[in-house]
């Protein structure tokens, strides 16, 4: 008898993607991570397009995880936690909607789920959660080299001192 694996896909954006992807691939039960972009107008944009703010695009990342390891809720708390969701349109010393905050759903259950959590997380902030949550249409994977960015190349200075700090902060480095 064949054991089927069956993990789940959760898409969240949060600022910069390096950032995100390289939380989210020390999270136990987070499978892999992929960088992309998604929530826009345009049909497979580039990084350049999407660093224009003209494609509406944020950069997500897509998150697949084992449900019988971390749920969902539990990766909507490191969500955020990561991040200020009262934000707009930006984290850090990254401005731009291509930065905001905002989950795409894959189904009622996570739209459910997105839903009452930001509900319950909103009272812990003085202002409001400016977080979207629009289902996921389509995923857009960004280019190579964006990809497991933080692990290859620590030593540059963004990595050095915005990536390192916020996993340091974070204890998951």
């Amino acid at each position: 008898m064949k054991i089927v694996q069956e993990f789940e896909k959760a898409t969240l954006g949060a600022g910069c993607f390096w950032c995100v992807e390289a939380i989210f691939q020390r999270i136990k039960g987070v499978k892999s991570v992929i960088s992309g972009y998604s929530g826009g107008i345009v049909e497979n944009p580039t990084y350049e397009e999407v660093c224009s703010g003209r494609t509406w695009h944020a950069e997500v990342v897509q998150i697949i995880f084992d449900p019988k390891v971390i749920s969902y809720e539990e990766i909507l708390n490191v969500f955020w936690n990561i991040h200020d969701p009262t934000s707009l349109n930006g984290q850090g010393p990254d401005k731009g909607t291509q930065y905001r905050s905002i989950i795409l759903y894959h189904n009622e259950e996570q739209k459910r789920i997105a839903e009452k959590s930001k509900t319950e997380v909103s009272k812990k902030f003085d202002k409001p959660i400016v977080t979207e949550i629009k289902p996921l249409t389509k995923f857009y994977k960004a280019e190579d080299y964006h990809q497991d960015y933080y692990n290859r190349n620590r030593n540059i200075p963004y990595c050095r001192f915005v990536i390192h700090p916020k996993l340091k902060k974070l204890k998951l480095e």
